[in-house]
């Protein structure tokens, strides 16, 4: 996932998508469990994958769907919190994130990428 840039930027060629079109999933430290945003443009956070897509790409002009995995509170500790299994709690947060964002994507893809936003942003009641 770390090298993840050379098959993205080559698929967008091959079906002929403009970056600008493209949606990215990716893990982030910076959201808790349970979390999941859409966000459009920016840099790479400190995730590789990210980092080795726009180093490809030559630019951050795409949407990312950024699922929240927590950060395990010591630098030294991420990378086998990255690659490890989450606990149980975190998974069952995480899965539901997922959900919520695979809820919310209908309207990204039909071009309403704001309503996406704004029904995945805000708190459930």
């Amino acid at each position: 996932m770390n090298l993840s840039g050379k098959s993205v930027a080559a698929a967008l060629r091959y079906w002929k998508i403009a970056p600008e079109e493209a949606l990215l999933a990716h893990d982030e430290l910076d959201l808790a469990p349970g979390t999941a945003r859409l966000k459009f443009d920016g840099g790479h956070g400190g995730q590789n994958g990210l980092r080795d897509t726009i180093q490809h790409l030559g630019h951050g002009k795409f949407h990312r769907l950024r699922i929240g995995i927590g950060h395990p509170g010591h630098k030294d500790r991420v990378t086998g919190w990255v690659l490890g299994r989450p606990g149980k709690d975190d998974a069952v947060l995480i899965d539901r994130a997922i959900d919520d964002a695979m809820a919310a994507l209908p309207l990204a893809v039909a071009g309403d990428v704001n309503e996406a936003m704004k029904r995945l942003h805000t708190p459930k009641a």
